[in-house]
């Protein structure tokens, strides 16, 4: 007779990911989604095997409205923008599946850094809601680790070259191969060979691992001087005209 665990459960329940890390995943599911398009583009054929894809996009994306609104937070003006943009982004998708291939691109085109920043407000909505004394990351990240993960999760960083002389090109913030290699030691990020395509060769896409998509989330929107520690963009100061446009 099997002995049942200590703790009296007959098995493990998986944690449901937070709001925040569940917006994280969905840029992470753009992510790959968009990959595929490039691959099917790059090979020159037009199946529609984009169609599944955008449908389970749209259908995650407004799953993931909900357990935004679920939270019940206070309907300021960063949540309110956040929720528009994820249903922007549900009815892109969805209006995706109407289109050849490199329309079809082009409407999720920047979904995955949209994701990441409704993630952003939402986690500092969260924090100025709820925030505690023990809501500080479980995992330290230096700021070069920190502004990796988040350029990995806008879906910026990809490695090539020679097995010997791997590189990491990039968009948005620079991501050395040394950082690169100490995300993977630390189990936060991965390559997936060959699944990037660019103008002239196949890249290595690099993701979030299930543990550096909770780092992260554990990270974004912390107070200003925690978050500037590790390595967070404040947003910027609004100017005075801007102010003055907002209270008319």
């Amino acid at each position: 007779m099997t002995t049942p665990p200590a703790d009296g459960l007959l098995f493990v329940v998986p944690a449901q990911p937070t709001p925040v890390e569940r917006l994280l995943l969905l840029a992470d599911h753009y992510v790959r989604h968009n990959d595929m398009l490039d691959l099917l583009l790059r090979s020159g054929s037009e199946p529609e095997a984009h169609v599944d894809s955008a449908q389970q996009l749209a259908a995650a994306t407004r799953t993931a409205i909900k357990v935004v609104t679920d939270q019940r937070l206070y309907e300021s003006r960063e949540l309110s923008d956040a929720v528009v943009r994820l249903q922007q982004l549900a009815y892109l998708s969805s209006a995706s599946t109407d289109h050849r291939l490199p329309l079809a691109r082009a409407l999720t085109a920047l979904a995955p850094e949209a994701a990441v920043d409704c993630a952003t407000s939402v986690a500092g909505e969260i924090r100025r809601r709820r925030w505690t004394a023990t809501d500080d990351p479980d995992q330290q990240l230096t700021a070069t680790q920190h502004t990796a993960l988040w350029e990995i999760a806008r879906g910026h960083v990809v490695a090539t070259g020679s097995p010997g002389r791997p590189y990491v090109p990039y968009r948005g913030a620079r991501v050395l191969i040394s950082t690169l290699r100490s995300l993977e030691a630390k189990d936060l990020a991965e390559r997936v060979p060959k699944s990037a395509s660019s103008v002239y060769t196949l890249q290595d896409r690099v993701r979030l691992t299930s543990a550096g998509a909770i780092a992260l989330a554990s990270a974004l929107g912390l107070p200003p001087a925690t978050g500037a520690a590790l390595g967070t963009t404040p947003p910027p100061v609004p100017t005075a005209a801007q102010t003055a446009a907002r209270s008319r």
